[in-house]
């Protein structure tokens, strides 16, 4: 751990959707970036792993346009600009990113990876934000690290036996490298349907998941998926894993999954029940060959620097209520579980600077802070 301490009054972690939206209102509320001249201030500082700003869009693949992308809903202040649709997401929306930061001279520090989040020796005293340069002494820690850097491989019985090739969303690049091939789809979200549509223009694909997806035609805030949402809450609030809010909401009809469904491609097939040297096994004996199998099973929650806090439970979630850990009440956890979406993480994350807000007070004389060793 390096020796030089630095005494702030926020951190967070991370700098995506949900980590700018909660630093635009710390900002709103009379917060400065640390090192910030005028001094005296109540501080933040940000930090992102990436080498430029734009979270994980900047990684997603080079054909998923503007007209396609799903989920993009502007951060607080400063709408997204208009773009041609076929124009490439990751690169509009990280440059759109890049440009926020400045306009409210957000001051992320990066590429700055968070090793450790740990109680200080005095447990009083606030947290440590631990990383290779520098440690952080918080009062509280925003944590936004999303999902993208935890892509969810499931354990599959033959998995390792298979002869062709296995990838998964996180890595895909273009339907191109698949022509001609015959590929096999794995999962039921969003990303499933998108490149379901688009590899199967230019190769064979059986698409398959544990269930079909629920399709509707409403907006997003009806109270069916209100209520469905709640469900998410409840099971944060628990400890369990959030699970994919998607799995549960539905998924609202696009044009572009209208266009596949008129092409014939968007048929779902029951799971296979193996994986052999050269395809599938399905439940009913049949073997279906395949060159290529495409995991599109999610993410997890990239919370693996908060291990020494030990707030997992049992069942591997952390107990959070309103983005805040029930079980350490300086932490938030913005972007996880109800809040994993765009628009959810601008809501989370104006949340936690409210209720920084309201008791900061309080936590001031509870938790007196130490000199920097």
């Amino acid at each position: 751990m390096p020796e030089e301490t630095a005494d702030v009054d926020v951190v967070v972690i991370g700098a995506g959707q949900a980590g700018l939206s909660a630093a635009y209102h710390l900002q709103r509320r009379g917060y400065v970036p640390l090192g910030s001249s005028t001094g005296g201030e109540r501080t933040y500082v940000v930090l992102d792993a990436e080498e430029r700003a734009g979270g994980a869009w900047q990684h997603r693949w080079a054909t998923l346009r503007m007209g396609t992308v799903n989920g993009i809903h502007e951060l607080p202040g400063h709408a997204v600009p208009a773009a041609d649709p076929q124009a490439p997401g990751r690169e509009v929306l990280p440059e759109y990113f890049r440009e926020y930061e400045e306009r409210f001279g957000l001051a992320v520090r990066r590429p700055v990876r968070v090793r450790a989040v740990r109680r200080a020796s005095d447990p009083a005293a606030g947290l440590l934000v631990q990383t290779r340069e520098e440690t952080y002494l918080a009062q509280y820690v925003i944590n936004a690290t999303g999902t993208w850097s935890r892509p969810h491989w499931p354990a599959y019985p033959g998995r390792e036996r298979f002869r062709g090739r296995q990838l998964h969303v996180h890595d895909y690049v273009s339907a191109e490298e698949f022509a001609g091939q015959t590929v096999v789809i794995v999962g039921a979200g969003i990303s499933a349907v998108q490149l379901l549509d688009e590899i199967s223009r230019v190769a064979r694909t059986f698409w398959v998941s544990r269930r079909p997806p629920v399709w509707l035609d409403e907006e997003f805030d009806t109270p069916a998926r209100i209520a469905a949402i709640a469900g998410v809450e409840e099971r944060v609030r628990r400890g369990d894993p959030p699970g994919s809010v998607i799995s549960i909401t539905g998924m609202h009809w696009t044009p572009w999954a209208r266009a596949a469904q008129a092409r014939g491609v968007l048929v779902p097939h029951e799971m296979f029940r193996a994986i052999e040297e050269d395809g599938v096994r399905m439940p009913d004996g049949t073997l279906v060959p395949a060159d290529v199998i495409l995991w599109a099973t999610g993410f997890r929650a990239a919370l693996d620097h908060l291990a020494p806090l030990r707030l997992r439970t049992r069942a591997g979630g952390v107990r959070v209520a309103d983005s805040r850990a029930l079980d350490e009440p300086r932490l938030f956890l913005i972007g996880y579980g109800p809040s994993q979406s765009t628009v959810g993480a601008n809501r989370a994350g104006r949340s936690a600077v409210r209720q920084i807000l309201a008791d900061a007070p309080a936590v001031t004389a509870s938790f007196p802070r130490i000199a920097s060793s």
